[in-house]
């Protein structure tokens, strides 16, 4: 069976191929992250508050304003929060959702369905308290600042400290119910869906050839990864939006608790509100599962072959 023809992965191999995965990612895919996250900051209530003048039509007038206005790179504010977020959370994300899936399996190696997805929501849980909420938190205030006539944070390392200074540690872990329940849902979909995916597209290569380890052809890695993300997407935008509002500058402020968020947000903006930045996002998610899929098993192979030499 496909299962008994998987590769036994290093731990040290997950991890470094996952943080290079995960950072090539991330600065690749960003300016679609930078759109989603201006879109959910925009509230029919606070256009007009914290000096949030700028009113976006649409995932193209957020590009062409903000290009006009701040230069192409203000497209890549926060960036580097993220890329070193996605670097440590991609890392993180591939051992545990491999070790999660060994120690959750039966005496046969065998895993269910719902032990996969529960592998799943582990990994996420595990990659949202160690590296997503920090660097979501700093990227979502950094991009949210640079809205204002007169930004403040000058970069990550000012940005990171001033936070810190003015609202503590816990400034950098707002929103955290929201990203950890965000975050354990897109991983528990994701992974269980590319993993179905790749057992699947396995086993129509088997049937090819039955001789040694079968290594998936880069693209259909890339297709499997590209169709996890529009699953992910569409499941999980709510909580997404809800993450976003809650780590906003006025955040603290303005929302008791993720539950208030989304009672407010649909109440206030309708329920479209939970899936706005959707187009972004499923642009992201697209090509980012074709990406770090693709990187990673690349990688691994890469890893694999110094080792031999």
């Amino acid at each position: 069976m496909a299962e008994k023809k998987k590769r036994n992965v290093p731990a040290h191999f997950s991890i470094g191929a996952g943080a290079i995965a995960g950072g090539v990612e991330a600065v690749i895919t960003y300016p679609t992250e930078f759109v989603k996250t201006q879109l959910q900051l925009q509230s029919k209530k606070t256009l007009n508050e914290l000096n949030s003048q700028i009113k976006f039509s649409g995932p193209i007038d957020v590009l062409r304003q903000t290009i006009k206005d701040k230069g192409f790179f203000a497209i890549y504010k926060g960036v580097d929060a993220v890329c070193i977020g996605a670097a440590v959370k991609a890392g993180v994300r591939f051992l545990s959702f491999e070790q999660l899936k060994i120690a959750l399996a039966d005496k046969d190696g065998k895993l269910s369905s719902g032990r996969r997805v529960l592998a799943g929501l582990g990994a996420g849980v595990l990659e949202a308290m160690i590296a997503v909420t920090p660097s979501e938190t700093i990227k979502t205030k950094l991009i949210h600042d640079q809205n204002s006539p007169n930004p403040k944070y000058k970069g990550l390392i000012h940005g990171t400290k001033s936070i810190i200074k003015s609202e503590g540690i816990r400034g950098i872990y707002r929103g955290m119910t929201a990203v950890v329940l965000r975050q354990g849902a897109n991983s528990a979909v994701r992974l269980t869906t590319f993993d179905f995916l790749k057992e699947n597209s396995t086993r129509f290569y088997l049937k090819k050839d039955n001789n040694g380890p079968v290594i998936l052809p880069w693209y259909v890695n890339f297709m499997n990864g590209a169709l996890a993300g529009i699953v992910t997407v569409y499941s999980t935008m709510p909580l997404d939006v809800v993450k976003t509002k809650m780590q906003s500058l006025d955040g603290a402020k303005r929302y008791k608790n993720s539950l208030d968020c989304l009672y407010r947000t649909a109440r206030d903006d309708g329920i479209k509100a939970l899936w706005k930045g959707t187009t972004p996002r499923l642009g992201r998610l697209i090509f980012s599962g074709g990406i770090i899929f693709t990187v990673y098993e690349s990688m691994l192979n890469v890893f694999e072959d110094l080792t031999k030499k």
